[in-house]
C-alpha cells in the first residue's frame, strides 16, 4: 500500500507528485530484497561444500565484513548494544549466530538448495508460533493452523522418499536444518525485544559470533582452508556471505521486524523456496526432483495461510 503526504505535497508543490510508502510497504519492500539475499545464501550452503573454503572460512566472511564495514557506527552504538538483556542477547547471538550458520551450512552439504531454502525459512512460522504459545499467546487457528499443517506436510513431503530407502545424509542434514530453522525463528523472536536500530542489531550479533569463530580456528576446534583458498571463491562468499547476508539482509530483515513484527515478517519464507529452486536450476544445475515440486509448493502456502491474520467479526447491531 502507497500513502500519500498531502501535508508535505501542499507545502512543497514540487513535491505533490512525489509518493512515500508507508511503514507497511516499506517492510514488504525490505523483505523481498531479502528474499533474494537469503535465496543466495541457500546456493552459497550448497555450493560451499564443493569450494575450497571451509564451513570456518565463510563464518569469517560472514561475521566479520559487517563489523569492518561498519565499526564507526557500531562503536557510536557500543553502549546501547551492552545494554541489551541478556537474554534477548543470547536468542539473538544463538539464533543467527555461529550456532545456525555451521547447522545451515552443514545442513546444505548434505542435501541440497532447495532443501535449504525450503526448510530454514519454510519452518520459521511453526518454530515462532510455537514460541509465542510458550509465551502465553494463544493457539492459532483457522486458516493460520491449517497453514502450520500445510507446512509440516510440505516438510514430510520432501523427506518421504528418503525414509524407504534410508539415506542417512539426506535425512541427517534435514534434520540440522531443522534445527536451524528454530534457531532462526529464536532470532526473529530476539530482535523485536531489543531497543536497537538494525545496525545495532547487526553488532550485537556479529561481535561475539565473530569472537567465538576466531577463537574455535585459534585453537584448532575448527580447521581453515582460508590461506590457501581460490581467490574467486573467497569474492563469491565475500559478496554473497558477507555483504549480502551479513550486511544488507541484516539491516533489511531488522528494519522489516519493526515494520511488519516477528510473526507477519515470517512471511519471506513463502516466497524464499520458489526462488531458491529456481535459481538451483541454472546455477547449480540442481533439477527439481517430484518430492521438491510437491514439498515446496505445500510450504509456500502453508507459510501464506500461517500468517494471515484472523478478521474480527463485526456485531450486526454495529
Amino acid at each position: 500500500m502507497v500513502a500519500i503526504d498531502t501535508t508535505a505535497a501542499a507545502a512543497h508543490p514540487a513535491a505533490a507528485g512525489r509518493l512515500r510508502l508507508s511503514p507497511q510497504a516499506q517492510g514488504m519492500a525490505a523483505l523481498l530484497v531479502t528474499v533474494a539475499i537469503w535465496a543466495a545464501f541457500a546456493l552459497s550452503a550448497r555450493a560451499l561444500s564443493a569450494s575450497s573454503l571451509l564451513p570456518a572460512d565463510a563464518a569469517l566472511l560472514r561475521f566479520g565484513v559487517p563489523l569492518v564495514v561498519l565499526a564507526p557506527a557500531l562503536w557510536r552504538r557500543r553502549h546501547r548494544i551492552a545494554a541489551v538483556r541478556p537474554g534477548a542477547a543470547i536468542k539473538i547471538v544463538c539464533g543467527a549466530g555461529v550456532p545456525f550458520f555451521l547447522a545451515a551450512m552443514h545442513g546444505g552439504a548434505l542435501t541440497s538448495a532447495a532443501f535449504v531454502g525450503s526448510i530454514v525459512p519454510g519452518m520459521v512460522p511453526l518454530f515462532v508460533s510455537a514460541l509465542m504459545i510458550a509465551r502465553g499467546r494463544t493457539v492459532p487457528r483457522g486458516t493460520q493452523a491449517a497453514g502450520l499443517v500445510l507446512i509440516a506436510a510440505g516438510v514430510a513431503a520432501l523427506v518421504w522418499r528418503y525414509v524407504v530407502p534410508v539415506d542417512t545424509d539426506v535425512l541427517a542434514g534435514s534434520g540440522i536444518l531443522l534445527v536451524a530453522s528454530g534457531l532462526w525463528a529464536l532470532y526473529t523472536v530476539g530482535l523485536k525485544e531489543v531497543d536497537l536500530d538494525p545496525v545495532g542489531s547487526i553488532g550485537l550479533l556479529c561481535l561475539p559470533s565473530f569472537a567465538v569463530i576466531g577463537l574455535l580456528v585459534l585453537t584448532g576446534v575448527l580447521p581453515t582452508g582460508l590461506a590457501h583458498a581460490a581467490g574467486s571463491d573467497i569474492a563469491t562468499f565475500l559478496v554473497v556471505q558477507g555483504l549480502g547476508v551479513g550486511l544488507c539482509a541484516g539491516l533489511l530483515y531488522a528494519f522489516a521486524i519493526r515494520r511488519l513484527g516477528a510473526e507477519r515478517s515470517s512471511v519471506v519464507g513463502s516466497l524464499s523456496p520458489v526462488a531458491v529452486v529456481l535459481l538451483a536450476i541454472p546455477v547449480l544445475g540442481e533439477s527439481p526432483t517430484p518430492a521438491v515440486l510437491v514439498g515446496v509448493p505445500l510450504i509456500t502456502t502453508g507459510v501464506v495461510l500461517a500468517n494471515r491474520r484472523p478478521r474480527h467479526k463485526v456485531p450486526a447491531d454495529a
